[in-house]
């Protein structure tokens, strides 16, 4: 496994946290469920969210672990499910970041960037095969590294996810 500061290079105007929280005691107890198969083994050929990863047209299999996949039951009825990954080689200390197209650095929770205190990547992806017994779903696309731990499933409700009067200001999207 790469180690996480050498897939993150440093930059101008970035500030990394004093303690990096992957050495401190932990305050909950998160289990991975599953692994994620996906076609990206580098972060410079992963897509950098799902719109990318969607327009590739390759798919990705989240394989659930034997122990959790009686709660996959009724998991069929969705179209799309929301996944919350462990994004395992992001590193934990940078607190403040500059991304390659921002023109000044932004602190981790006004961004997406996997480098945050706690790596938990949000993907929104079309369920496109389920089979219970062998924990296998099948999805349109994903956007992380092929081995990255999946640490929660949950159906995506239209009716209450989506907001469309959501804005980001300096964005041309809604």
């Amino acid at each position: 496994m790469t180690a996480p500061r050498e897939m993150f290079e440093a930059r101008e105007g970035e500030q990394r946290l004093q303690t990096d929280p992957a050495t401190m005691p932990p305050d909950g107890g998160i289990v991975f469920i599953g692994r994620i198969a996906s076609p990206w083994k580098t972060r410079e050929t992963c897509p950098k969210n799902m719109r990318a990863a969607r327009e590739t047209g390759r798919p990705a299999v989240l394989t659930i672990d034997a122990p959790y996949r009686e709660g996959l039951r009724g998991l069929e009825r969705a179209s799309h499910v929301i996944i919350l990954s462990w994004l395992h080689h992001a590193p934990r200390n940078l607190i403040v970041q500059k991304p390659r197209h921002a023109a000044e650095a932004k602190g981790v929770f006004g961004l997406r960037s996997p480098a945050r205190p706690n790596p938990v990547g949000l993907h929104v992806a079309r369920l496109v095969g389920l089979d219970i017994g062998t924990g296998r779903i099948d999805l349109d696309a994903i956007d992380v590294l092929d081995g990255t731990p999946a640490i929660d499933i949950k159906p995506y409700f239209a009716s209450t996810d989506a907001i469309s009067e959501a804005t980001i200001e300096g964005r041309d999207e809604r």
